[in-house]
């Protein structure tokens, strides 16, 4: 078997690891320790990302160098990441010579190979700061929709892209003075040399292997036509300059993803082309053009191995909603780890039990994560896990018998077994659900024998039964809880258990693993979380108020187009009911209102209701959103697939029917008597309706 290497984003410089970190570092640790458990010499390696313009002008303002603001975001991100488990082989950082070496050497490796030419484009520069401005620090009017205060490069509002330049009323963000076009030389990385590669992975027929929905996405990108990429940056600027350059360096898309290969150890191991290695990345939606379209040409081009699997994950929403700090809807890791009550397994068991394969958004829903830790890890898992041994310490000194399987022997071991699989396929949500049901039929179990009353014989032989499952628990939980695991493993005498002591992967079901041994003593597995402790994680959210002003730009990702999704406005209000007159609304709250063109990919009816259904549908997203829509009287779903309606995108997801609906579709009448509001078929999916 190959080793593995699998990385995980580079967390940016700037500021503290939050909770949507969290997400990405706990599925790639999940993953990685799933893969060593089935014995494999499976790697984690991350680094934090150091270059560009936010963070020098972060450092200016703190009144410290670059590299002090690193050195000391650097130490809090690996303590956070300590503080929650993640088991990494090593944690760099871009801002070493390792890294400038090799950015170097791709760098020249494609000039040679005809893949970067240098032409001079027209920019918007600042005459008070003496710099150009990246696109998130030019701040203007929106050309297409009119916003006020939008980005150089996205329009917050209508959802438009759009160069700096044609901003009207631009201004620089430092300053706040007005801004000029000047032109400037750059390097550019012609990406359509690699069409046929890209077009590959977009097919599925070359690696790296994505998702079939990030496929699509892939496609509309290619069909769009491919263009060359900027890798250079003007002075000043904090990064790697470039050889030869006076006052020219390597943008930091360009040397961050070569993060991963120089803080690989012993790298040519496994970013050989030859090399017995396969490499995967696991990254958020919003990096997808530059981790499947940019990063497999470079390394082509540069002679690289690819990457085998490219895992990409949803957002993490907050009661359904984008994370967003000034309203109180972004936690950073070091504020959970201070919350009493709080365990760091209780986390990083609500984010596996959400994860799937697939790039779905997922809701951190305050009063969800609160009974379903309780009532699967508490209550289930480890409840049956203390009861059992417990009882065994009590009632037999701990003394684990020889025990004959019966029917919940078979039931609690095939649901193990699926959770190998799923867990191979990185389905997590489905690996725990299995360990969930298996420890339910435990748990069943011990409420119909009741060994606590039983006949001694017979409770014995039963309790030893269910310590080889809590055994088994363990073992394939331990991935996701390794402390709890850990604990377990250490009470029943099998401390650093492998899936390979199993034995599920035969035919036939094995028989009981431990066959005489004694439990010792331990502490209760896992704590409840209390109300309290739970409010505490994401308080009730302060009146709406506008942001304070600042200097800076108010992303906290990269400079540049695509380095941060937009923060999705909250809907203004439920739509009045029909006859109603409506009273009249400010500009600002019509223009809150995110519509798209939606193109409606699946339609189905949903059980036991007669006026929903359920749709897929293309926003324009990595992913196709579900929607509940109340309109089953007046269509058949089949009649839908196609139709290209508008959705009022940026409606709060809420849930109808067990169905996780995000959008509205816009219609016109009542009842059987419906009208869809629909666009010509050339409106490509996710077009702004304005």
């Amino acid at each position: 078997m190959s080793k593995l290497l699998v990385t995980s984003a580079l967390p940016y410089a700037n500021g503290p690891i939050h909770l949507g970190h969290l997400l990405e570092a706990i599925q790639t640790d999940v993953l990685v320790r799933f893969q060593k458990l089935a014995g494999r010499d499976a790697a984690y390696v991350c680094a934090d990302d150091t270059h560009g313009t936010p963070i020098e002008l972060r450092a200016r303002q703190e009144g410290v160098s670059p590299e002090a603001l690193i050195a000391k975001v650097g130490e809090g991100h690996r303590r956070d990441f300590k503080g929650f488990e993640i088991d990494f082989a090593n944690y760099g950082s871009t801002n070493t010579e390792a890294n400038r070496a090799v950015a170097v050497e791709i760098f020249e490796a494609l000039t040679k190979g005809g893949h970067v030419e240098r032409r001079a484009i027209d920019l918007t520069y600042c005459e008070k700061d003496r710099r150009f401005l990246p696109d998130r620090f030019v701040r203007g009017t929106c050309p297409r929709c009119g916003a006020a205060d939008q980005y150089g490069d996205v329009c917050e509002v209508c959802k438009s892209t759009y160069a700096p330049t044609e901003l009207k009323e631009p201004r620089c963000a430092i300053c706040g003075t007005p801004p000029v076009r000047r032109a400037s030389e750059h390097y550019f990385f012609k990406l359509r040399d690699f069409q046929p590669l890209l077009a590959g992975i977009a097919s599925g027929t070359a690696f790296p292997e994505v998702d079939p929905q990030v496929r699509n996405f892939l496609r509309g990108w290619i069909d769009k036509g491919l263009e060359d990429w900027c890798v250079s940056r003007d002075g000043p600027y904090f990064g790697f300059r470039i050889p030869g350059e006076q006052d020219k360096y390597f943008y930091v898309w360009l040397d961050a993803p070569v993060g991963y290969i120089s803080n690989t150890p012993d790298r040519d191991s496994y970013w050989r082309p030859d090399a017995d290695a396969e490499i995967w990345h696991v990254i958020g939606k919003d990096i997808i053009y530059f981790h499947a379209l940019f990063w497999p040409a470079m390394l082509q081009g540069a002679g690289y191995k690819l990457p085998r699997r490219i895992l990409v994950h949803g957002m993490l929403n907050v009661r359904g909603e984008k994370m967003s700090k000034s309203r109180g809807r972004l936690r950073t890791a070091r504020e959970y780890l201070e919350i009493p009550g709080l365990h760091p397994e209780h986390l990083r068991y609500y984010f596996a039990a959400n994860l799937t394969p697939e790039p779905s958004d997922i809701d951190l829903n305050v009063e969800d994560f609160r009974h379903r830790v309780n009532a699967e890890l508490v209550n289930n898992i480890a409840n049956f896990c203390h009861r059992t041994l417990s009882l065994l310490r009590s009632r037999f000194e701990g003394r684990i018998a020889t025990a004959a399987p019966g029917p919940v022997w078979t039931d609690a071991l095939e649901a193990f077994r699926a959770a190998v699989p799923a867990y191979a396929a990185a389905d997590l949500k489905s690996a725990v659900a299995a360990i969930v049901s298996a420890c339910t039929a435990g748990n069943g179990f011990l409420q119909e024998r009741k060994p606590w009353a039983a006949d001694p014989a017979v409770a014995q032989g039963d309790l030893s039964l269910c310590a080889n499952l809590a055994y088994a628990a363990a073992v394939l939980l331990s991935p996701v809880t390794p402390t709890m695991s850990a604990e377990v493993l250490r009470q029943v005498g099998r401390p650093g258990a492998r899936l390979a002591d199993l034995g599920l992967e035969g035919r036939e079901l094995p028989g009981p693993w431990i066959r005489e041994g004694r439990v010792v003593e331990g502490p209760p597995l896992m704590p409840r979380i209390e109300p309290k402790a739970a409010a505490a994680l994401l308080p009730e959210e302060p009146a709406a108020s506008p942001a304070a002003a600042s200097p800076l730009p108010r992303s906290r990702g990269r400079e540049g187009r695509g380095a941060t999704p937009a923060e999705v406005a909250p809907h203004p209000g439920p739509p009045p009911q029909a006859g109603e007159g409506k009273a009249e609304i400010p500009f600002d709250a019509f223009a809150a209102l995110d519509l798209r063109c939606g193109v409606v990919l699946a339609a189905e009816p949903v059980a036991g209701a007669t006026k929903l259904l359920r749709l897929s549908v293309d926003l324009g997203e990595p992913a196709p959103r579900e929607i509940a829509s109340g309109i089953a009287e007046a269509f058949q779903p089949a009649a839908l697939v196609g139709r290209h309606v508008v959705v009022v995108a940026n409606l709060a997801p809420k849930t109808i029917r067990g169905i996780r609906s995000h959008g509205m579709l816009l219609a016109a009448g009542e009842g059987g008597k419906l009208a869809l509001v629909e666009l010509p078929a050339e409106v490509p999916a996710g077009t702004a309706v304005r």
